[in-house]
């Protein structure tokens, strides 16, 4: 098993998340998602990752993160 380039981490609800999840589709990226809605490990993983962040989608390559939100548009999360 590989482990994947890319970590996703959004929400099932955030039209942005859905966004970045067709652009990496698209672009035949391996990636793994989270719904930090619905996962507080992951939320909290985020959040360290991010410095505290809060908005989503978070794209996060060889856990670096390079991009919060899509094309300038982010959701919040609680």
């Amino acid at each position: 098993m590989t482990i994947p380039k890319y970590e996703l981490y959004g929400t099932q609800r955030c039209p942005y998340t859905q966004e970045m999840r067709d652009w990496l589709e698209f672009r035949g990226c391996e990636f793994v998602e989270y719904d930090v809605e619905s996962d507080p490990a992951a939320l909290e993983r985020m959040k360290a990752l991010a410095g505290g962040q809060r908005a989503v989608p978070v794209l996060v390559e060889e856990g670096r993160v390079v991009e919060v939100g899509w094309q300038g548009r982010s959701c919040i999360v609680g």
